[in-house]
């Protein structure tokens, strides 16, 4: 949420959590996760994110939330329809805790569906996939990540045109992390393999800054971008270790029938 409020562009920011409890902690214990002061000085913002005028902070069960309001099955004519996001950050449990509310998350036929419908027609999801994979790791198909490998053909399968995977070590962890992000229309990633220098003027355009009128985005610029886009060695080895390797690990010209090739995304010119 402190990252997305930076974005002056944003009218709208709908953080759903299950337990209000764990956010009223986290302003005491984890001042950090939710400190907007660096933008706080600008019409409508504040130190403590939660209180910024866009933050639509809503204490309920995320996934009852898209299932019951956007689920295929939903009548369309209801007069309690939600309307459809730009974007949606999901950001919970690993694909590899082994808990069965994890595996629900990640492979659920209805909650998938509902994250596309509750899309706009050129909307992104994103999704935090756990630990970045070693060089020498097996597939995440038969491997600890059965389940990050189970949503990302279930995203190809129920209509993302364009799927991703960048590996971020900001995040705190351990470990480098990955991010999924997937497009419900292949146009739309245009954006994502801009160059460095139009990265950075749209940044300078929309991001808000520090009193001392300098970027409060503490880890992201252009040159970081360009960094995500083409994903690492690792992340083509274990796709290309699958039990049905895909062909364009043998012939790197051929064209992947998958929204998601880290092959093709490595080897193409953008």
């Amino acid at each position: 949420l402190r990252e997305i409020l930076k974005h002056s562009t944003v009218e709208q920011a709908v953080m759903i959590e299950i337990d209000e409890g764990v956010v009223s902690l986290s302003k005491d214990y984890l001042p950090e996760w939710q400190d907007c002061s660096s933008i706080a000085h600008h019409k409508g913002r504040d130190a403590w994110c939660f209180n910024d005028t866009r933050a639509d902070a809503r204490f309920e069960d995320a996934m009852a939330y898209f299932t019951d309001n956007f689920s295929p099955k939903k009548d369309d004519k209801d007069d309690d329809n939600e309307s459809p996001y730009e974007v949606i950050v999901m950001d919970c449990l690993d694909p590899n805790d082994n808990v069965e509310f994890a595996e629900f998350l990640y492979t659920s036929d209805t909650y998938i569906q509902s994250l596309y419908h509750a899309l706009t027609e050129d909307g992104i999801l994103v999704v935090q996939v756990g630990a970045s994979p070693q060089v020498d790791q097996a597939a995440d198909e038969t491997g600890g990540f059965v389940n990050r490998s189970e949503m990302m053909k279930k995203l190809n399968e129920y209509g993302f045109k364009s799927i991703h995977i960048y590996d971020e070590s900001h995040s705190g962890f351990f470990a480098s992390w990955s991010t999924l992000l997937a497009f419900k229309d292949a146009e739309t990633r245009e954006r994502w393999y801009r160059s460095s220098a139009e990265i950075e003027l749209d940044l300078s355009r929309r991001i808000l800054p520090t009193k001392e009128g300098k970027s409060s985005l503490r880890y992201f610029d252009g040159a970081t971008m360009k960094g995500y886009q083409v994903p690492g060695k690792q992340f083509e080895a274990v796709y290309c270790r699958q039990e049905e390797q895909p062909q364009e690990c043998n012939d790197k010209l051929l064209n992947g029938s998958s929204a998601y090739s880290p092959v093709l995304e490595r080897h193409a010119i953008h």
